[in-house]
């Protein structure tokens, strides 16, 4: 048999990578370093609205919330997801989400690994484990869309509205 060259990787409640991310805290959990790139583990905490622009990027998205209530479009499909609930949106599959509730807590598990650099690139670190302070920098719309670039995400849409 061939000698096992990996170790196991844990984050403790409330440990991890913490990153102010446009707007939401983004804790890193499990980063791909820990997995030779299969996947990556990644906390947000996302204030209510908050709802990306319709993309796709080259992961598969699974969604576990774990406090609140997002309504998901994945393709033709359109759902909510409250407490407890998981989702998958294959990659490639145009998605957005929108947070219904005043925050959300959400696993997100990106398969293969890669959400989490685009996190980091487009991030500061967090100074505390909570939704960032107003005046917390992020980058301009052309550095953004650089950063969305360099990782595959490809936005298709915009976000969907409170009212939508």
């Amino acid at each position: 048999m061939g000698e096992v060259s990996a170790s196991a990787t844990w984050s403790g409640s409330g440990k991890g990578e913490q990153l102010w991310f446009l707007g939401t805290l983004a804790t890193v959990k499990v980063p791909g370093e820990a997995s030779d790139g299969r996947f990556a583990l990644i906390e947000f905490l996302f204030p209510r609205h908050a709802s990306p622009p319709l993309h796709t990027h080259p992961q598969d998205e699974s969604y576990i919330v774990q406090e609140g209530r997002l309504s998901v479009q994945a393709g033709e499909q359109r759902f909510e997801l409250t407490a407890g609930a998981a989702a998958v949106v294959p990659m490639g599959v145009a998605h957005t989400f929108r947070v219904d509730t005043e925050t959300a807590r959400v696993l997100v598990l990106s398969t293969p690994a890669g959400l989490e650099r685009m996190v980091r690139d487009g991030s500061v670190p967090a100074t505390s484990p909570t939704l960032p302070p107003s005046e917390t920098p992020r980058p301009s719309p052309e550095q953004l869309e650089a950063i969305f670039r360099a990782h595959g995400q490809v936005n298709v849409g915009p976000p969907l509205r409170p009212d939508d």
